[in-house]
């Protein structure tokens, strides 16, 4: 008995562990039958255990298609059945990504990020109105809250209305509306926002909540 022993470091390595060692032997004893017809119900037979392991997503168009796919991979694409989705191909498999392309460009206000330009460059593309008014504060309130993150507890609402003219070229001036950005304490919950005089002299101003 002792020398029918197995250890894990003298088998066959699984190709996808999870399935565990029965399902890979199952797959390997498939290949080496011999009658198309009896491969293919065999085949059919191992998706089936394979969709019990996860019976919730068993029935699921594109998980079957995934569990064919797992299936072609474990027989290391040597189990020849018919699958009722197109197969996948080894060096389909194999083909290393396309690297990802980061962008390149650095802000002159980095703590702003990316999006924020994207979200003015998109500002700037609506018609004026209550709308595009309504998307101006939105993105000048988060680049207030970006602010206060990466600086301090406080900021005049004028210095985010600056950067907010100069990031979109001039096409969005909030200075001349008459209403101020979110309180510092209300956008950063976090940290104790020090007592704020950052609502302007005149009089009449609204709050945007």
């Amino acid at each position: 008995m002792v020398d029918q022993l197995e250890y894990n470091t003298e088998r066959e390595r699984l190709i996808i562990p999870e399935y565990g060692r029965h399902i890979q032997k199952m797959i390997n004893q498939a290949i080496e039958i011999e009658d198309r017809d009896e491969r293919n119900k065999v085949a059919r037979s191992i998706i089936a255990v394979m969709g019990n392991m996860q019976p919730h997503l068993r029935d699921v168009s594109d998980f079957q298609h995934k569990l064919w796919d797992q299936l072609f991979i474990m027989g290391d694409f040597k189990l020849d059945v018919d699958s009722p989705f197109e197969k996948p191909s080894k060096e389909k498999l194999q083909e290393r990504p396309e690297p990802l392309e980061y962008p390149q460009n650095h802000p002159k206000y980095r703590f702003y990020g990316n999006n924020i330009k994207r979200m003015i460059d998109v500002a700037v593309k609506w018609d004026k109105g209550e709308m595009r008014e309504a998307l101006e504060f939105t993105i000048a309130n988060h680049m207030k809250k970006s602010f206060l993150n990466w600086n301090k507890d406080t900021v005049d609402d004028d210095v985010i209305f600056k950067h907010l003219f100069e990031l979109s070229e001039g096409q969005i001036n909030l200075a001349k509306k008459d209403e101020d950005l979110r309180d510092a304490h209300k956008l950063v919950r976090s940290k104790k926002a020090k007592p704020t005089n950052n609502h302007r002299k005149k009089g009449g101003r609204k709050k945007r909540y």
